[in-house]
């Protein structure tokens, strides 16, 4: 029975041994096995691990990619116009050694802190290279890649590895917001102003060259006009000659009555001149008069 009650105890502590020696690493996580601060085993893979009891600590580190949002910041390009920058940096812990030399016990927080430090460097070197144009404009994938290089380089003694650096906000200040609207409403209205000016001079080009057309189609116009008139008066006095050389009698009867009928029009029309006068030949006789000789 004594022996009984004495095993009971050792089984126990035999257990509690064995639990204690036993840790799970989690397939997010890596694992460290510290004996007095010094590192004794690095464990990356998911599964089950040993150590030594009450000699022996396990530190777990994020196998995850992380992020690190940094805090806003001011940069000075080539062109001395000062801006606002915020960037979001992931990173990855690549080598627990150098990571728990570099860092301590700090683990992710303290590499958080001197992370930020490096991206913000990197920033500020990258930036302070190129005018603030190319800084706004839509396409920075080049100038982005250019700062996770740098950062990357810088963060390699960390034992991580920065993946990939996003500038978020480049913002002028707001100080500065005003003016810069101010300069560019200028320069935009005095573009608009030289945009009109160049549309009023073709305008006025474009109207010139239209009334000098309008000119010479008009002049061309009035030309073929009095040719053509030209050559129906010449063809009506043919007519009338070759008529008049047929039937002279006719042709001075016929043109009588054309007088007659413009002379005496309806209306107020009055003529004053002597009965016997020879506008009224064909009224006064109902013989025609004689032909005039040929």
């Amino acid at each position: 029975m004594n022996k009984l009650n004495l095993a009971i105890p050792v089984l126990v502590l035999v257990a509690v041994g064995v639990l204690s020696s036993v840790f799970i690493v989690d397939e997010r996580e890596k694992a460290m096995v510290l004996q007095f601060g010094q590192v004794k085993q690095v464990k990356e893979e998911p599964g089950l691990g040993f150590k030594i009891p009450l000699i022996q600590e396990v530190v777990t580190y994020e196998d995850r990619i992380l992020g690190l949002q940094t805090q806003p910041l001011e940069v000075t390009p080539l062109d001395d116009r000062r801006l606002v920058v915020d960037a979001f940096a992931r990173w990855r812990i690549t080598n627990l050694v150098d990571f728990r030399e570099a860092v301590g016990a700090g683990g992710e927080e303290a590499a958080q802190v001197r992370l930020e430090r490096i991206v913000t460097a990197a920033i500020r070197e990258v930036l302070g290279g190129v005018p603030s144009n190319r800084v706004l404009s839509e396409d920075r994938t080049a100038l982005m890649n250019t700062i996770r290089d740098n950062a990357r380089r810088q963060a390699a003694s960390l034992g991580v590895d920065i993946v990939d650096v996003r500038l978020t906000r480049t913002d002028l200040p707001e100080q500065n917001l005003a003016a810069t609207y101010a300069r560019m409403r200028a320069e935009r209205e005095r573009e608009a102003a030289d945009e009109r000016a160049r549309g009023e001079e073709a305008a006025q080009r474009v109207r010139a060259a239209a009334d000098r057309t309008v000119v010479e189609l008009t002049s061309d116009a009035r030309r073929q006009a009095e040719v053509i008139r030209g050559e129906a008066d010449a063809e009506r006095n043919r007519v009338y000659a070759e008529a008049f050389g047929r039937d002279p009698e006719f042709f001075a009867f016929t043109r009588s009555l054309t007088s007659y009928q413009r002379a005496l029009k309806a209306g107020n029309s009055s003529i004053v001149m002597q009965p016997d006068s020879t506008f009224f030949e064909y009224l006064r006789s109902d013989q025609p008069p004689a032909p005039a000789a040929q």
